[in-house]
């Protein structure tokens, strides 16, 4: 079980290798909702949502402000918080950290803080996702054909 909290924007690879784990690999995400200081940022990173969502990892856009947080919970025992976002410039190019925390207590007390921001956030739905108007697509694919920069 993972429970990430982070821009919604995932590199190509990482989703395959989550998708072909052999294992059963439950993914919930906590993404930024409307209120966010990159516009083309939050188009890029939805313009890739649909194999998420069809891979049955639960994406919910928070509402009530801006969302920063990088927080990822493994198991319920392993916490890792820092800058680094779940993309391939994250990965391969910026001089991101995170602190991991292998500590079950510790892993408990975010959990509780990553479920009561899920519960201040929308969940979004594959079957909605797809009949999402064809304007905010155009402007998706758009924006992700600069997403390496952004």
């Amino acid at each position: 079980m993972i429970d990430a909290a982070g821009s919604g924007k995932i590199d190509d690879d990482a989703v395959k290798t989550l998708k072909s784990a052999g294992v059963e690999v439950r993914i919930e995400l906590v993404v930024p909702g409307p209120i966010i200081d990159s516009k083309i940022s939050r188009l890029a990173s939805r313009h890739s949502w649909d194999p998420l969502l069809e891979a049955g990892i639960e994406i919910h856009e928070y509402q009530p402000t801006m969302y920063h947080c990088k927080v990822m919970i493994i198991d319920g025992a392993w916490v890792s918080v820092g800058s680094t976002n779940f993309d391939e410039r994250s990965f391969r190019l910026n001089s991101e950290s995170n602190l991991n925390i292998l500590d079950a207590e510790f892993a408990a007390q975010q959990k509780q803080v990553f479920k009561k921001d899920k519960k201040a956030s929308r969940r979004v739905v594959l079957s909605d996702w797809r009949e999402r108007p064809w304007g905010e697509k155009i402007l998706e694919l758009a924006a992700s054909l600069v997403s390496s920069q952004l």
